[in-house]
């Protein structure tokens, strides 16, 4: 394809991107208002985030099998159509419960249209081209990221209101099934194998019993009870029977674990998954953050997300276009991760009376760090995978992110909950003995996050002050994944990238003697 070709393809590529990023952040600025709304609980706050992400977790490796068997674009409209559904569904739900389900569809199409854009750009472009590219697609995230939190911040303060969310991603989803319906023309690859169902059953069942525990062990039931081992032991049990289908039933697992033989495949898989635990973990609560402890409208909360997302803007870009002209990647990993780490390092020292300036420094240094090692860890993948093997790839990549993101959103969600309600409890016991009136149901015992403006002032400032705190621990418990995603990168072996196609347009695997060809810039042909 000439560069015009593979521009005219990206631009639906890139349009079906923004939908994926757009639904996780349009609705962060709007989930304060939608929880409160439908009386949900801190809980319910997680779930409305995790469902989302399990669901896309789950489908990730599902859709890169699916890329490597039947029509790229057939799949990514199919996607777009899934996401759509389950925006419609979410719009109009009547409860939480109803509105998680919406979201665990959105998720399924998110999932696709995550695993698959990559896909499809690593069938049309050469590793050593693709940082170019990639570039782009953290624009993209970036814009999406910028313009999310923006337009949901203003839709939910808008006669709208947060139902109205729901709807925006839509156009662009249209837009981008008609885009790609007149410009993505790839080969069809099909070959004869059957999916692994059934490993991915077990997969997502293991999963989600580890995250339920996660999440409402000490609300719903204790840490320590026969509740808590039977979910245990059942997700364990269910994880181990996953792995050994995937070893030594399936015939084609949906997750090819010799894959994982491949140091690179298998540090940078690691990598992406501590870095989801870190990323999703921690940032998805800064809205929150905003909103609870700092009184701020949706709409302001959104503003100041772009401090975080300006830095990933400038990264992605900039470091995508010094690798395609180097072919060097491994650097930006290192440099990224470091600046993950002391922004989070930075940002756990946050609480409700921190200057805002301080605040948005610190997530300026975690934007920089995220563009620089989020994209390239794919590139990475990519470069080292064989050509026949880049859906499922490419898409194990993504599916260990997302699933260390369900882990974090989870895990660091229940902790801020429980250290809220605990300050809330202690706090308001204080208070009522000075002689102040509690106000119905602000005993911190429920979980349930209050509307702020409706109560007392030394009630309100008691729930700032406890979101505040509990937020910089929540990013303080993130840094030691960055650590070891991190340390992960430095063992790396870094590799040429490669700077033709090889085979991939007839999905064939490319010979050893013609990848070490494309490395050093060589044809293939010249080899064969």
């Amino acid at each position: 394809m000439t560069h015009r070709q593979i521009l005219e393809a990206l631009s639906g590529l890139l349009l079906a991107m923004f939908v994926a990023m757009l639904s996780s952040t349009v609705v962060s600025n709007a989930l304060p208002r939608i929880v409160t709304d439908l009386q949900g609980t801190q809980s319910g706050y997680t779930w409305v985030v995790v469902a989302t992400l399990l669901a896309m977790t789950a489908s990730t490796p599902l859709w890169g099998k699916l890329a490597d068997l039947w029509d790229k674009k057939l799949l990514v409209q199919s996607a777009l159509v899934i996401y759509t559904v389950g925006s419609l569904i979410a719009a109009l739900a009547p409860s939480m419960g109803v509105l998680i389900g919406g979201r665990v569809v959105q998720g399924l199409g998110v999932g696709g249209l995550t695993a698959l854009v990559q896909v499809v750009i690593a069938a049309m472009v050469p590793p050593r081209e693709r940082g170019r590219y990639s570039g782009y697609i953290g624009a993209v995230f970036a814009t999406a990221t910028v313009s999310g939190p923006l337009l949901g911040g203003v839709v939910v303060d808008s006669p709208l209101g947060w139902r109205g969310c729901f709807f925006i991603g839509l156009p662009f989803a249209l837009a981008a099934f008609v885009v790609l319906q007149r410009t993505l023309r790839i080969p069809v690859v099909r070959r004869e194998t059957r999916i692994d169902y059934l490993g991915a059953t077990l997969l997502v069942g293991g999963v989600s019993l580890l995250l339920i525990w996660v999440s409402l062990a000490g609300s719903e039931f204790a840490w320590i009870s026969a509740t808590s081992a039977w979910l245990i032991g059942a997700g364990v049990v269910v994880l181990a029977a996953a792995i050994l289908v995937e070893a030594k039933v399936a015939s084609d697992p949906i997750i090819p674990l010799r894959l994982f033989r491949d140091r690179t495949t298998a540090l940078a898989t690691g990598a992406a998954a501590l870095v989801g635990v870190a990323m999703f973990g921690a940032t998805v609560y800064l809205s929150q953050y905003f909103q609870l402890a700092r009184g701020m409208s949706p709409t302001h909360a959104g503003l100041m997300s772009i401090a975080m997302v300006g830095g990933l803007l400038v990264s992605s870009l900039v470091s995508g276009r010094i690798i395609t002209a180097t072919g060097r990647w491994k650097r930006w990993l290192v440099g990224g991760l470091v600046l993950v780490v002391v922004g989070f390092v930075l940002l756990g020292t946050i609480d409700a009376d921190t200057p805002l300036v301080r605040v948005a420094a610190s997530m300026v240094v975690v934007g920089l760090g995220l563009g620089a090692a989020m994209q390239n860890l794919v590139l990475a993948v990519q470069n080292a995978a064989p050509v026949a093997d880049l859906g499922a790839a490419s898409s194990a990549v993504a599916f260990f992110r997302s699933l260390g993101g369900s882990i974090g959103v989870s895990v660091l969600g229940a902790v801020l909950s429980h250290q809220v309600k605990d300050d809330v409890t202690t706090g308001g016991a204080q208070l009522v003995a000075q002689g102040v009136t509690p106000p119905p149901a602000s005993d911190g015992a429920t979980g349930s996050i209050p509307d702020l403006a409706a109560l007392p002032t030394p009630w309100r400032d008691l729930y700032e002050h406890a979101f505040g705190s509990a937020t910089g621990h929540v990013f303080l418990l993130a840094v030691p994944f960055a650590i070891l995603a991190l340390v992960a990168v430095l063992f790396i072996r870094e590799t040429p990238l490669r700077t033709t196609l090889g085979d991939a347009a007839r999905g064939e695997r490319v010979p050893p003697e013609a990848a070490a060809a494309d490395a050093v810039g060589v044809p293939a042909s010249a080899e064969r």
